[in-house]
């Protein structure tokens, strides 16, 4: 058992590593994508070939990323069979659809569109290369649609059924997979997340450029287009993140306790936790700072709506183990004598706390003889490392009102036509960049991390999905990732730091076309071209 309990801590590490690598480049993909779509719709109106010069030059550093993010997110869906095969056999009949479907209508269509878009400026004509920087910005975003819904499975399953005969899931409304709340407030949340990582990374180029007083006609308008595009998404972003929270809520409640560090039942008015520090062992804060009456209303949208805590959520979590325990039981009956109409019955009385009862399997082989003590301990388990997922929310959402903050900056400084003047913003702006990033790394820790103990939540937990591979295979491919992944990481930062070095091409420009317009408000020596 203690050998299974390392492979399974190895294997969950593993995946942990290489999604944390990949999301690294996924937000900057996704929101690069449309905002060179918005830059070259702006070229194709106003006729103005600067705005084609800052659209090549920015396509070369989505180019670079797009690359790296393919690379890194190539061996994700391999690990799925390889690593957790119960979990495949469990899912594969939901989880393969919308993966298959990415494939086939996002990843193929994003990938053949780059091409056009990098090397098609000659070749095609200013619409048709716009209709294909908008394909690009499509297919990245319908990607991530595609694969949010399989994830959103995990989070939340919808539109499945088990079936005993198979000992699987089985789809059998794929609307409802698609349409589940989880997956349409989670796409929206990510991809305008992705939005906001963009426009930080090209405000804080720009502003390296404008300190440097170079290529000054591309910077200046760059960083006007990503502040107007980032100070929208970043709204939108704190607006989404509050809806999927109510999603999660109603969902998820023990992510939602690990969120707040919320081990009583709270009546209302609620105090929301600012800082504390969680002890998981005695089930209560060590220490708590509280801002009075806010949590209730930010969780539940009401003013007298009860949240239910960690300790009565492991009261209900006994009581489903409990109740599942006969269907266990029914099912190791089926398993041996499909036919049996008895066994079939249990199991349908009871088939809806099955994967409760698979928790205290892991402390009780035979769950018949499962003791009072090792039930308490599997409802125990279905609270999620509170600490980590606490501060990573913590950390998460201080960054998007930080963002939020300097973008509106960004964005007053920019339209009042006082940002090449405004030295200290400039200086601060490049080092924003890190910002979104670990924002996003953050959210994906509370979104995955407040999932445990389950892999499909309420469903299959994570201790039983894994394969059965050797500590010594486990440790290899580890490391390997790790070491392989990291290169990925630095030689991307060598491209993207040689090409920023560059810059954009400063050569001559062709003379505006007919229907090109002026700038509004002043004009200036970088205003003119």
């Amino acid at each position: 058992m203690q050998e299974l309990e390392t492979v399974i801590a190895l294997s969950r590490s593993q995946f942990a590593a290489t999604a944390l690598y990949h999301y690294l480049f996924v937000p900057l993909t996704l929101g690069l994508s449309v905002l060179l779509a918005t830059m070259e719709t702006i070229y194709v109106i106003s006729g103005r070939p600067v705005y084609r010069q800052m659209t090549q030059f920015w396509s070369k550093l989505f180019a670079i990323n797009f690359a790296l993010g393919v690379a890194t997110g190539l061996t994700m869906e391999f690990e799925f069979g390889t690593n957790w095969s119960t979990y495949s056999h469990f899912v594969g009949d939901i989880f393969g659809a919308p993966l298959a479907i990415e494939g086939l209508m996002a990843f193929f269509l994003e990938s053949t569109m780059v091409g056009l878009m990098l090397f098609g400026w000659d070749k095609l004509s200013r619409g048709k290369h716009l209709l294909v920087t908008y394909m690009v910005a499509l297919g990245s975003n319908l990607s991530a649609l595609w694969i949010l819904v399989a994830n959103a499975y995990m989070q939340n399953p919808t539109g499945a059924e088990f079936n005993p005969e198979t000992m699987r899931m089985e789809l059998d409304s794929f609307t409802a997979l698609f349409f589940s709340h989880d997956a349409q407030a989670k796409f929206v949340h990510t991809s305008v997340a992705g939005f906001v990582t963009a426009a930080i990374f090209v405000i804080g180029i720009s502003a390296f450029y404008m300190l440097r007083r170079r290529h000054m006609a591309v910077a200046v308008r760059s960083f006007r287009v990503a502040t107007l595009f980032g100070v929208f998404a970043s709204i939108g972003v704190i607006c989404l993140g509050d809806a999927l929270g109510f999603i999660n809520g109603e969902g998820q409640p023990s992510k939602l306790v690990a969120m707040e560090g919320l081990w009583e039942t709270a009546e209302a008015p609620a105090g929301f936790n600012v800082v504390a520090w969680p002890d998981q062992e005695s089930m209560e804060n060590r220490f708590e700072l509280q801002i009075p009456y806010v949590l209730t209303p930010l969780v539940t949208h009401t003013f007298d709506g009860t949240i239910v805590g960690a300790n009565d959520l492991v009261s209900r979590a006994e009581t489903r183990i409990r109740d599942g325990i006969p269907a266990l039981v029914a099912l190791e009956r089926l398993s041996e004598d499909p036919d049996d109409r008895d066994a079939l019955r249990q199991f349908r009385a009871h088939g809806d706390n099955l994967g409760h009862a698979l928790l205290v399997k892991r402390y009780a082989p035979d769950v018949t003889q499962a003791t009072p003590a090792q039930i308490e301990q599997a409802a125990r388990d279905t609270i999620p490392p509170v600490a980590p997922v606490f501060w990573s929310f913590r950390i998460m959402v201080a960054a998007a009102f930080l963002m939020l903050g300097f973008l509106i900056l960004a964005t007053i400084y920019s339209l009042r036509g006082q940002i090449v003047d405004k030295r200290w913003f400039l200086k601060v702006a490049p080092w924003m960049i890190p910002v979104p990033f670990i924002a996003n790394e953050a959210g994906w820790v509370v979104a995955e991390l407040g999932r445990q103990p389950w892999t499909v939540y309420g469903q299959l937990p994570t201790w039983i999905s894994a394969s059965t591979h050797s500590v010594g295979y486990m440790i290899f491919s580890l490391v390997g990732f790790v070491a392989l992944y990291t290169v990925f990481i630095i030689v991307e930062m060598f491209l993207m730091v040689k090409f920023i070095r560059k810059g954009p091409d400063d050569g001559p420009l062709p003379p505006p076309t007919e229907s090109a317009v002026a700038a509004p408000g002043h004009t200036s020596q970088w205003s003119q071209a």
